[in-house]
């Protein structure tokens, strides 16, 4: 308020309703009646509309072809009520027909196609109504509840269960008949992890980092017995661990050191050190450096001579999701058909967020019934979870390493026919001696060699966690001693794996069917100085998702990084596109990571099963050199070691 010369004041200036929105108006004192000019625009639309509230009479809409009659435009209709003669979508459905006598109606699955979009969204307002369907899944936390109820109960009534896309392959797919599918699967796959038992498993890591083993075993010219150096070196282990416990858990600890007999205490070194064994299996990127010192100690330790100084054993059976349903009678879950619903992984890519809340809380559910539905003396609820829960781990494992192996196939069967070469540029003819190769081969079988080579690559890591099995049983064999050698690469334990080589050559068999030919050799080495040992070998093939993994992220990402415009125009100017430097790239990879070369002489290197992967790897260290390595680094890429 402002003072006149007399001194009184006067009243405050009111905008009037043209007056301009500045700030200089908001901060005044009369700030409540600034009116911002959109919102008069927005009551001017408003009135200029049909009500139709809660209390008003709908609008009679001609239903729109090809979307559900309940949600009319919003969702696209996926199952039709031949009794109703109405579309539906898979939600409204399930709502609609839950009870009474519509729930005996009869219904057949639509083919899902974009539906044409309605006139009022071919115009302008189409923007305006992609933005408050953004803002309604930002905003509302939609409880899915009841639909994952009747999802569930049509799993157990038998009724046809809303189509899911078959993310694993082999898997049966989410709501169909499981069979033994995951009785089989069941049997190695390790049981995760409980919170109490991760904190022992810090102290066997931190007992093992400290440890000396294979520098004090594998060596030559020591001066005491390699079996008393063993059982030296074990007892030390033992004593370190001992001491780690007793500062966690002074009562546990100071039962271990009672009478200092490693005997009375074989039971908790059995269990700690299959803690470490457990857990590697399920996540083979941990444990990198102490591993092998745990690995070779228990195969140390399975000697007669070490036993008998010893008077007790370090092994035990690794603890499988089998193997504790089974002891307790449970194993029926994993033949109940809601398992796929509890062990089913969520993707967020493409979706929307009412669609990702409802697959979440149909997964909880799912997890509850279950649990609940299998307890019983000696198997909680909470260790069913942790049953189900191991069993989606092995699920995000294969997708994490073996999905990558389908990327690059389906890459491969995109940008290249299997025998004609539409560009000589793109050709994936090698010649031995050339850029490195020791192969020579035409562009026809090139890309067969590269087929072959990633679907093998592919159904390894599919049974990877059985091969792993298989492969712990090679190394802790009391029958099949190893030798010490110097391989070439310093002195390596060489010992054959019967039981690992047998099941490579089921699954390169198997591989064989899925091609129908084979280019190259078919030699698998295994116990020789090429791959010494079974440890070798499943640690060389655990590697393979650390090659195609950043490859397939690079080439996901150039579409993304080419929008910026100073991108656009590199890219273009040395590739001519983004579909050009995708083929480069591919078609750099699929020649020279395939080639036989990477070996330090010609004899061990080639077309054999291992020379495949070891290609792959000379390929990765010459990546550097290669005029494209800028788009890797401008994609986000670290290094072929770094987390991805």
């Amino acid at each position: 308020m402002s003072q006149t010369e007399n001194g009184k004041q006067e009243p405050p200036e009111v905008p009037s309703e043209g007056a301009k929105f500045s700030l200089e108006n908001i901060l005044g004192d009369n700030h409540d009646a600034v009116e911002h000019p959109r919102l008069k625009r927005q009551e001017l639309d408003a009135s200029s509309t049909v009500a139709e509230g809660w209390d008003e009479e709908s609008v009679d809409r001609p239903n729109t072809a090809g979307y559900c009659v309940e949600c009319e435009v919003d969702q696209p209709a996926q199952i039709r009520c031949d009794d109703c003669q109405d579309d539906y979508c898979e939600v409204c459905f399930a709502a609609q027909h839950r009870k009474g006598t519509r729930r005996k109606h009869v219904s057949k699955p639509l083919a899902v196609h974009p539906p044409r979009k309605p006139p009022n969204e071919q115009n302008g307002n189409s923007t305006e109504a992609r933005e408050e369907e953004k803002t309604d899944e930002g905003d509302e936390d939609v409880d899915m509840t009841d639909e994952s109820d009747m999802e569930l109960e049509r799993v157990g009534t038998g009724l046809p269960t809303s189509p899911v896309k078959n993310a694993l392959g082999t898997q049966p797919a989410v709501g169909s008949k499981v069979g033994d599918w995951f009785v089989e699967r069941s049997k190695y796959i390790p049981l995760r992890l409980s919170l109490g038992e991760r904190k022992y498993l810090r102290l066997l890591d931190a007992a093992l980092q400290v440890s000396e083993y294979t520098d004090k075993i594998d060596t030559i010219g020591f001066g005491l017995s390699k079996t008393k150096r063993i059982v030296s070196q074990i007892r030390e282990l033992c004593a370190i661990l001992s001491g780690l416990v007793l500062s966690a858990d002074y009562k546990l600890g100071q039962s271990l050191f009672t009478d200092r007999d490693f005997q009375k205490n074989e039971h908790f070194y059995q269990d700690i050190f299959e803690l470490g064994r457990r857990h590697k299996i399920m996540n083979p990127d941990k444990m990198r450096t102490t591993y092998g010192k745990l690995i070779y100690l228990l195969q140390d330790s399975q000697s007669p001579e070490v036993k008998d100084m010893l008077n007790f054993t370090c092994v035990k059976p690794i603890k499988t999701v089998y193997s504790v349903l089974e002891e307790h009678g449970a194993a029926g879950l994993l033949r109940d058909d809601l398992i796929t619903y509890a062990t089913m992984e969520i993707y967020s890519d493409g979706r929307t967020r009412r669609e990702v809340q409802k697959d979440i809380k149909t997964k909880e559910r799912a997890i509850e019934m279950l649990s609940a539905r299998y307890q019983c003396d000696g198997l909680s609820q909470e260790k069913v979870r942790q049953c189900l829960y191991s069993i989606g781990d092995n699920h995000a494992f294969l997708r994490t390493n073996r999905d990558p192996c389908d990327r690059m196939i389906a890459y491969l069967k995109q940008f290249f026919h299997p025998t004609q070469v539409t560009n000589p540029k793109h050709s994936l003819a090698i010649r031995s001696g050339k850029g490195g190769a020791r192969l020579s081969h035409d562009h026809a079988k090139q890309y067969a060699y590269v087929l072959q080579s990633l679907t093998l690559w592919r159904e390894i890591l599919h049974d990877m966690f059985r091969l792993w099995s298989l492969t712990e049983q090679d190394l802790l064999s009391e029958v099949v001693p190893y030798r010490l050698r110097d391989t070439g690469q310093g002195l390596n334990r060489v010992q054959a794996a019967p039981k690992t080589l047998r099941m490579m050559h089921t699954i390169l068999q198997r591989a064989q069917r899925s091609v129908g030919s084979w280019v190259g050799s078919l030699a698998i080495h295994m116990g020789d100085h090429n791959v010494p040992n079974a440890l070798m070998f499943i640690d060389k093939y655990s590697q393979i998702y650390r090659i195609l993994l950043p490859i397939c992220n690079t080439l996901h990402h150039i579409p993304t990084i080419t929008e910026k415009p100073a991108l656009r125009s590199y890219v273009d100017d040395e590739f001519g596109s983004d579909e050009g430097c995708i083929l480069e790239i591919l078609t750099d990879f699929f020649r020279h990571g395939f080639d036989g070369s990477g070996a330090d002489n010609f004899f061990d290197a080639g077309s054999c099963i291992d020379g495949r992967l070891t290609s792959a790897w000379n390929w990765c260290a010459q990546l550097e050199k290669k005029r494209y390595f800028p788009v890797f680094l401008l994609t986000g890429f670290v290094g072929f070691d770094g987390e991805w």
